[in-house]
């Protein structure tokens, strides 16, 4: 293990070059203008792990795009680590706010990322974060320090819900057999504060439509006679939430996980500073459930949030008319031991319910997942503590966080394993939004820390 530093250096230009190709291709998976590109990723992430030193790989069909299964097994008798990523990335849109065009990725110098920082739709997530697996196996076969049985999933739906996946893992139980899982689609506090993720958020998405009149009209001749779909969803939305910004749909909070006051002060230990979390953002003031700090609304506590809206006349200039329909996109982030499914019916049901008599109101769900915890004492855990501890020189410190990965819960599920949330990005990178990016720092450290954990495993393991 003591020359993995070397065989970086050695080898960095080629590492970032060949994350540099892979960001190259749109692997939009929402868009189905993109689904060449998608194919493309799939076979390029194929390849990737041959070289690396996969002893079979395959590209496995399933209802939607493929799934790409990758194993390198030296010893049956030995752990094996299945690690998990996406291939697919969201879309790029609003494009006029790149700095630079999404696919077209450039390293730049920030002030967090005094070493550069590549940027490119899928740079974080998950691209950057997945490649580092496949690199840091390619160390492990090429230099003889592979300590354990490896295997690989790689899908292209994360971003959409995963539902080939949900298709695919129960189908395949015996091939995905393992003893632990690792993904890097998480985050850390700073690059000098490492972290490892220990929580997520469930997930209910949801699309509404309000129609009002059976056309648009002319907002003269019928303003304020017929009712405006715009105006009554709009209200609709703001009833959602209230004055202390609580979700006001009932049972919403019936199976929420209410954490201790002393699980709430080890929290509060985590580095935070709430100007800097401002300026960053560059807003005036933070905003939230009442009674909740900015680190507990946005990981141990549900939300409820717009994610899209529109209808009428959104073109340049004017056109007066009272729409027909309008439309909204809603999600809702869960907390554990909130099921998703009974979220996104509770919701459907007060929606619909709360809807006046001059309009109807269709609520279309689209796909959600269960919230998921991973313990901390387990060997799993210990052995990712150790590898940062090895590459940082710190302790890395457990945190929640807002996000969500449905298939965590699935793979407990199904595969009766635990998950170990091993990553790299940091929350400045702007997964999701324009300018996303992932540092070089951040993209080599993963690569020299992830050795270390199928090391540490496997020593723990005996």
């Amino acid at each position: 293990m003591s020359i993995i530093k070397s065989y970086i250096e050695n080898n960095k230009d080629r590492f970032i070059n060949e994350l540099v190709e892979l960001l190259k291709i749109p692997s939009v998976s929402a868009d189905s203008a993109y689904k060449k590109d998608v194919l493309l990723t799939a076979d390029f992430v194929l390849e990737s792990l041959k070289k690396a030193g996969c002893d079979k790989v395959e590209l496995c069909e399933t209802p939607g795009y493929p799934i790409i299964y990758g194993e390198k097994i030296i010893d049956k008798d030995l752990p094996t680590i299945l690690v998990y990523g996406h291939y697919d990335v969201q879309p790029a849109d609003p494009i006029e706010l790149w700095t630079s065009p999404p696919f077209e990725p450039i390293i730049k110098k920030t002030d967090k990322h005094p070493e550069g920082a590549i940027f490119a739709r899928g740079a974080c997530d998950d691209k950057g974060q997945m490649y580092m697996h496949v690199k840091a196996l390619e160390y492990m076969t090429s230099t003889g320090n592979l300590p354990c049985n490896v295997k690989f999933m790689i899908e292209g739906e994360e971003e959409v819900g995963s539902e080939s996946l949900a298709w695919f893992v129960p189908r395949n139980k015996e091939k995905l057999a393992n003893d632990v899982i690792l993904i890097s689609d998480t985050g850390m506090i700073a690059n000098d504060i490492p972290s490892i993720t220990t929580g997520l958020r469930g997930l209910s998405y949801v699309e509404v439509e309000v129609t009002g009149p059976n056309r648009d009209l002319h907002s003269g001749l019928y303003g304020g006679a017929v009712a405006n779909p715009i105006n009554i969803l709009t209200k609709m939305i703001a009833s959602l939430h209230d004055e202390n910004n609580h979700i006001t749909i009932p049972g919403f909070y019936d199976n929420v996980e209410e954490l201790s006051t002393e699980e709430r002060a080890e929290m509060a230990k985590a580095p935070f500073s709430l100007e800097n979390y401002k300026d960053a953002l560059k807003i005036e003031a933070v905003h939230g459930e009442k009674g909740y700090t900015t680190n507990e609304r946005n990981s141990i506590r549900p939300t409820l949030d717009v994610n899209g809206i529109w209808g009428g006349y959104t073109g340049e200039g004017a056109k007066t008319v009272i729409a027909s329909k309008a439309y909204a996109k809603i999600s809702m982030r869960l907390v554990p031991n909130q099921d998703w499914k009974d979220i996104t019916e509770l919701f459907k049901k007060h929606f619909e319910s709360i809807a006046p008599k001059s309009v109807t109101v269709i609520v279309k769900p689209h796909h959600g997942g269960q919230g998921y915890v991973t313990p901390i004492d387990n060997i799993a855990y210990q052995a990712a503590s150790k590898a940062y501890e090895t590459t940082f020189g710190k302790t890395p410190i457990p945190q929640r966080s807002g996000g969500s990965i449905p298939i965590v819960s699935l793979f407990e599920q199904e595969l009766k394993s635990k998950t170990i949330l091993m990553g790299f990005g940091l929350d400045s990178d702007a997964i999701h939004s324009p300018n996303e990016h992932f540092g070089v720092f951040n993209y080599l450290k993963g690569i020299e820390t992830i050795p270390y954990f199928y090391t540490y495993f496997t020593e723990m393991s005996k």
